[in-house]
């Protein structure tokens, strides 16, 4: 196997893995303390690959070209097609809803920075969503381009952040422990939501030719890769700031503005909003072509494409509407799509592969663990979706 494809497949699965989910982790994480979110975060992300290998099982038994979609309705029917689908599209809005949020308080922000306008947090959501609905409704093309120089930048800009906090931190802050134990069940969908990227599974299996030894590598490469960078990620953030200070002023633009008055450096909070903005940005744009493409699809009949402009429409209009309605939305939206990402990288996956084990004539490749394995996983999705759901009652407490 071409090594160059693999090493271009295991960076599609890190840059898809590390986007704006990162920004919330020290928001998620402020009240559990160092400790105990890097157990949550080691655990969640052994999940992830854990389920991500799965999927390669389940792909030695299929067309090298299938889709998700492709798969539920082979191994589970159509109603396993439709189940796919819905939370499919459930959780692309869930994460453009908490993208437009996050999005629009930071270019209000940076508006006035540039201008000294003072824009109102409405005018600057409906703004921001009109330019990236522009450049997703031209087309791929303009995305691809776009979405290559904002990710570079951003790379350069995270190893500054990382630079100019990594002196500032405080070995006291890193040892604090929970607040209270219902903070601990109550950031798991989150923490868990910034480790999703099976979605691009089908397109690297493709890509790589359904090659499982090619493909074992890197997922587990491409999936380590951000559990390394959000490990420096909460050192530099849960290690600056103390707990109480974190907990006080919980939101991105909070965050932002408390780390640059801690480490008392004039440039720090323009340098890290810019990383925010392009971490946004770069999450915004993948997750919302995702969706237009599924939207036009679907919407497409006879062979006869659909308007894209009122594809367009459809795709940001909803959860640009939540985002008005819930400006500090960010954290609540990430863990609305927990739900989704659950049913589509845990419960699916699983689902798919005891059928596959059953009905198979031979397994050449078969993920260690057995069926203690599924179980063990089956309820880990289980308590995910079940903390999102005690938070959305108010049993848990809700963060950000």
């Amino acid at each position: 196997m071409n090594k160059s494809k693999i090493f271009g497949s295991t960076l599609i699965i890190a840059g898809t893995t590390i986007g704006a989910g990162m920004l919330a982790l020290p928001l998620a994480s402020a009240g559990l303390g160092f400790t105990t979110s890097l157990t949550i975060m080691l655990a969640l992300w052994a999940l992830m690959a854990y389920t991500a290998l799965l999927m390669v099982e389940i792909h030695q038994h299929a067309d090298k070209e299938a889709t998700l979609h492709t798969l539920a309705k082979q191994f589970l029917g159509t109603k396993g097609k439709w189940v796919a689908s819905f939370a499919m599209m459930f959780l692309f809005y869930a994460l453009c809803a908490a993208y437009i949020a996050g999005g629009g308080a930071q270019f209000a922000e940076r508006i006035t920075g540039f201008t000294g306008v003072t824009v109102s947090s409405t005018a600057a959501t409906v703004l921001f969503t009109v330019i990236v609905a522009t450049v997703v409704t031209i087309g791929t093309g303009t995305v691809d381009k776009v979405n290559r120089v904002l990710f570079l930048t951003k790379i350069v800009v995270m190893a500054l952040v990382l630079t100019f906090l990594a002196p500032n931190v405080t070995e006291s802050y890193l040892l604090s422990m929970p607040v209270e134990q219902g903070l601990v069940v109550a950031a798991i969908p989150v923490i868990f939501t910034s480790f999703g990227f099976h979605g691009s599974i089908p397109a690297i299996v493709n890509y790589l030719d359904g090659h499982t030894p090619s493909l074992r590598k890197a997922i587990v490469i491409g999936s380590a890769i951000p559990l390394i960078v959000y490990i420096f990620w909460q050192v530099v953030t849960l290690g600056v700031v103390n707990q109480s200070t974190l907990l006080d002023n919980q939101g991105l633009s909070a965050l932002i503005n408390t780390l640059a008055t801690t480490v008392h450096q004039s440039n720090l909070g323009q340098t890290i909003g810019v990383f925010a903005d392009l971490a946004l940005l770069t999450s915004f744009l993948g997750v919302s072509l995702g969706l237009f493409e599924f939207l036009g699809d679907s919407l497409s009949k006879g062979g006869k494409p659909y308007s894209r402009v009122a594809t367009g429409l459809i795709t940001f209009v909803p959860p640009m509407g939540f985002a008005l309605f819930y400006p500090q939305g960010f954290i609540m939206a990430l863990g609305y799509a927990a739900i989704a990402l659950v049913i589509l990288a845990i419960f699916l996956p699983i689902m798919m592969v005891r059928k596959v084990r059953v009905q198979a004539q031979e397994h050449h490749y078969q993920v260690i663990g057995g069926n203690s394995g599924l179980i063990v996983g089956t309820i880990v999705g289980v308590v995910i979706v079940s903390a999102q759901v005690l938070i959305t009652v108010g049993v848990l407490p809700s963060l950000g």
